[in-house]
């Protein structure tokens, strides 16, 4: 039997997308996509980040090039087998990365891997209130115009794709899938995490309050920074640079070439 904590080289290929190799990298940054997002989304990070840092992003089951797998029905069981598959990506320091609903896969991933005793430098969770904090919708369970609707609101679909009805369709059940892991999610009681956390705000982003992003302070020891961007809630992809600067800035000497690794 595989010991529960042991990663298999193919499911770590699986769960991981790491297109630009940098085996010198002094950190790995471990990324996790918003709802219906695929690991692609953060391919323009990479010209962004130095030699110092190496980008691995998590490929959810049912999206892009796995989706012939089935969806997720669980956001922690979810997190818990993304951050199993990475643990041989845990050689060096690793700092973490989750946008939207990837900000509550990060977190419960971080939760899994302090168990273990391999604490993140930082995680930073973006346009998510503090898992305690999310908001009750239920939009999993509407009509499909509901669901376009609610996802036009947030902005960050191409029209490409919704006037094509294949494409549409296909994003429509993902996006139902990963709309439920958020809206039936609950953290355990008590949950903390112990590394310090960051929180990113799009200044115009209705999805996050700053109330909201001042909760994730409860769900840590470590120490808490809250940092506003201009833009939406998909100020991420519309205008990385600015979150990856922020990023870098906050790792700090972990990532300077006159560190020691």
């Amino acid at each position: 039997m595989t010991h529960p904590t042991a990663a298999r080289p193919a499911d770590t290929r699986a769960w991981w997308r790491c297109p630009d190799p940098r085996p010198t990298a002094r950190v790995r940054l471990l990324c996790f996509p918003y709802g219906g997002g695929p690991a692609t989304a953060y391919r323009p990070w990479h010209a962004l980040l130095p030699p110092e840092v190496e980008l691995c992003t998590a490929q959810y089951p049912g999206h892009a090039d796995r989706m012939t797998e089935p969806l997720a029905d669980d956001l922690e069981r979810l997190a818990v087998a993304a951050a199993r598959a990475a643990l041989p990506l845990l050689d060096r320091p690793f700092a973490l990365y989750g946008h939207s609903m990837g900000a509550l896969v990060a977190f419960e991933a971080a939760l899994w891997w302090e168990r273990l005793g391999r604490r993140p430098l930082r995680l930073t969770a973006s346009g998510m209130p503090a898992p305690h904090l999310v908001r009750p919708t239920g939009f999993h369970r509407g009509d499909d115009a509901a669901l376009l609707a609610e996802m036009r609101r947030l902005g960050g679909i191409p029209q490409p794709v919704l006037d094509d009805d294949s494409l549409r369709a296909l994003l429509l059940r993902v996006a139902r899938a990963d709309y439920r892991l958020t809206e039936t999610y609950r953290p355990r009681a008590g949950a903390s995490l112990r590394a310090p956390v960051t929180v990113h705000r799009g200044h115009d982003d209705p999805e996050l309050t700053a109330a909201e992003a001042a909760g994730w302070a409860l769900v840590t020891t470590g120490a808490t920074v809250h940092r506003v961007f201009p833009g939406d809630h998909f100020h991420p992809v519309s205008d990385p640079a600015p979150v990856v600067a922020e990023l870098l800035s906050a790792l700090g000497p972990a990532v300077s070439p006159a560190s020691g690794r």
